[in-house]
């Protein structure tokens, strides 16, 4: 019902994992439980240099140290387009990383610092320097953590349709229905992240869970769905 950090808060209290998100103020440090991994998304970073790019473009000017910022963004992001197109696992893919990316995001930071001093802060691409050099550590993140992705595009993508269709449900019913709801979309975007076909989740799933204790409930999730079904 809200935007505040207030909800964020409250929702992440207790969860210690990793939270990827967008650079939207209200994930600051006093979200999560401790030990909670806050990553920030490197595509989000990169538009605001593309936009910075078309600004200086529409005066007709350019500037080789924008266009080197995405060719190096653009470096990080072909290393993992490599692993997908291999088929690496996670731990072949973080291997591949640390061989590849530690160059680039060593001359990316320089890049960043030096573009800092000539820059005006209120100018586009100073506003996208400083917002990829306040969020470095979180853009970096999968530096240290194999499942980290490079972005959020998945999961923005897989929330697309409820965006698009957001009018439609405005008149929802009540503000207890948004929980229920939200939860409902996980369940749906887990099985099609998952491959797993809807129908058939639901049909074994559903049947007498009215009867299952909530300490059981673990074991329905998609992810364990999944694992269940391979044994």
């Amino acid at each position: 019902m809200t935007r505040s950090g207030e909800v964020p808060r409250q929702i992440l209290k207790e969860f210690g994992g990793i939270l990827h998100t967008d650079g939207y103020a209200a994930y600051n440090e006093d979200v999560g439980a401790k030990g909670m991994v806050h990553a920030c998304c490197l595509a989000h970073s990169r538009r605001k240099f593309i936009e910075a790019i078309k600004v200086q473009a529409k005066g007709k000017a350019t500037d080789a140290e924008l266009e080197r910022v995405v060719a190096l963004m653009d470096g990080l992001f072909a290393i993992d387009r490599e692993a997908r197109e291999q088929n690496l696992s996670l731990d072949d893919r973080h291997a591949l990383r640390q061989e590849r990316a530690p160059l680039l995001l060593d001359e990316l930071q320089a890049l960043l610092l030096k573009m800092k001093d000539r820059l005006l802060p209120k100018s586009a691409a100073g506003k996208a320097v400083s917002y990829t050099r306040v969020r470095w550590h979180k853009l970096t993140r999968f530096m240290q953590h194999p499942v980290i992705e490079l972005s959020t595009n998945w999961a923005e993508n897989s929330m697309r349709p409820i965006a698009i269709g957001r009018r439609n449900w405005l008149q929802i019913g009540s503000k207890e229905a948004g929980p229920k709801i939200a939860a409902i979309f996980s369940i749906v975007e887990s099985c099609r992240k998952l491959n797993i076909p809807i129908r058939k989740y639901l049909a074994d799933v559903l049947p007498g869970m009215a009867d299952r204790s909530i300490h059981s409930l673990a074991d329905l999730t998609p992810i364990a769905y999944v694992a269940k079904s391979a044994k």
